[in-house]
């Protein structure tokens, strides 16, 4: 196929509804990642009224049997994979509460998605990722996962500590970024975390200075770099953020 192949995990809203309406509207198969086959079917068609075309793919990346699905349904399909992003995250940190408040379980609950979910998603697509010609990962992290701005007092984020399993969570999708990045650096592959912005979703709530078509633009200018493009960086709309 000459038509590159995208998958957005964590798709049928938000953020990443718009990264699949930006990548199909330049010319991508896109594979609408959701674990609701309900919610993900209707962003299919709220998408085709707006006369836009995207699959979608059950993949709930915190399952492994489900993401062992979907590699299975993509292999056979298309054969390869040209871009991941993992978009795919929760936020489950209680309002207000501390860190010293904040349970075990919450991290673990937390990670599960936002970091294991993310790492085993890719292990598993890497395969139909190295089949294509000059494969893209993307992972959304977050400003909130900069740990040079958590410790300088100046910082933007630095009184934004009130969601202790996220941000960490944030802070280990980076530092896998590297990793992976590194281990790949030989490769067409280019592997990197983008910092969508505070933009107006669920999670970001209606103060959010963003709009959402904004927040996507991140993620889709990572997808579609350059073969001189760069790899293991951490970016927000073109500019380099502190790890």
């Amino acid at each position: 196929m000459s038509t590159k192949i995208a998958l957005v995990t964590g798709a049928n809203k938000g953020i990443g509804l718009e990264t699949v309406r930006q990548l199909a509207s330049q010319g991508f198969h896109v594979l609408l990642g959701a674990r609701s086959a309900d919610k993900g079917q209707a962003a299919i068609t709220q998408l085709a009224n707006e006369g836009i075309t995207a699959e979608f793919l059950p993949i709930d990346v915190s399952n492994s049997d489900s993401i062992a699905s979907a590699v299975k349904s993509v292999e056979s399909k298309f054969g390869h994979l040209d871009v991941l992003i993992n978009n795919a995250g929760v936020n489950l940190d209680a309002p207000e509460t501390s860190i010293e408040q904040t349970t075990a379980q919450t991290y673990r609950d937390t990670y599960e998605t936002n970091v294991f979910g993310l790492i085993e998603t890719t292990q598993a697509f890497l395969p139909l990722i190295q089949k294509a010609p000059g494969g893209r990962i993307v992972n959304v992290s977050s400003i909130l996962g900069s740990l040079n701005f958590h410790a300088t007092p100046d910082s933007p984020i630095y009184d934004f500590k009130g969601a202790p399993a996220y941000n960490t969570s944030k802070s280990a999708v980076n530092a896998y970024t590297v990793h992976l990045a590194y281990a790949l650096k030989d490769t067409p592959i280019k592997v990197n975390t983008i910092h969508p912005g505070w933009v107006k979703t669920d999670m970001g709530g209606q103060e959010a200075p963003m709009e959402i078509v904004d927040g996507a633009k991140t993620s889709v200018q990572l997808a579609t770099l350059a073969a001189d493009g760069p790899t293991g960086t951490y970016t927000h709309d073109g500019e380099t953020l502190p790890w």
